[in-house]
């Protein structure tokens, strides 16, 4: 006779899944239309290496459905998930064929299942932030080092610029104070016919003067000044 044609409809829609070790994984497939005779099963892997995870005449203490006699959602839980347990999973509808036994009359995309430790996710964490740690350090170490030689650089300009300053001129000059109160440096005058003089001041004290020939309450000059017309 003719082959009827069915309007049976599986659908596995998680293509990957992420679970952590210890935890329940969910697999998901439900089935629409008429189908012919035969059980849905679930297998890991494909080929002659799959292997039954759950199968409707004998289910497995760590795999349950998800509706118990349901015969549209065949979605299952796979409880204390380990290691091994990582793969692709497979949701399969079978059929039962005169002389040919049962046979696969469809199956889902599969689902490919991860499995991670969720002890290892702060050494991850720890790993990655130790060398940015690290890297920020250095940085602000070089950061400190070169605002120490830019100031270090600064007070040897301001040194050799006190030095250039006590340097001797060719031209006429007058004495000014320096950053010490205690020197004074010669700088260039504009030569002009009203200021050709050289003034001088010294700071330091004067020796003390007999007391004979001062008028009374006058006190010791701490610097003398000397005027010399330039040549």
């Amino acid at each position: 006779g003719a082959q009827k044609k069915w309007s049976f409809r599986l659908q596995q829609p998680q293509e990957q899944l992420w679970v952590a070790l210890g935890q329940i994984l969910t697999l998901t497939c439900t089935t629409s239309g008429d189908a012919p005779p035969g059980p849905v099963k679930w297998l890991k892997g494909w080929g002659s290496e799959n292997q039954t995870i759950y199968d409707q005449t004998s289910p497995s203490p760590r795999v349950t459905r998800l509706v118990n006699g349901s015969n549209t959602d065949f979605s299952i839980h796979i409880r204390d998930v380990q290691p091994e347990d990582a793969g692709t999973y497979y949701c399969v509808k079978f059929r039962r064929s005169v002389g040919r036994g049962i046979e696969i009359f469809q199956h889902g995309k599969g689902t490919v299942v991860s499995v991670h430790d969720t002890t290892m996710v702060p050494g991850i964490v720890a790993a990655a932030v130790v060398p940015f740690l690290l890297v920020l350090l250095l940085f602000g170490l070089l950061v400190a080092l070169c605002m120490y030689r830019r100031k270090r650089r600064k007070e040897a300009g301001s040194q050799r610029l006190s030095r250039a300053c006590c340097a001797e001129t060719p031209s006429t000059t007058r004495l000014v104070p320096t950053t010490s109160a205690l020197h004074w440096c010669p700088v260039p005058l504009q030569h002009s016919k009203e200021d050709t003089t050289i003034h001088y001041a010294d700071l330091q004290p004067l020796p003390t003067a007999p007391w004979h020939g001062r008028s009374p309450g006058t006190t010791c000059s701490e610097y003398a000044s000397v005027r010399v017309a330039a040549k």
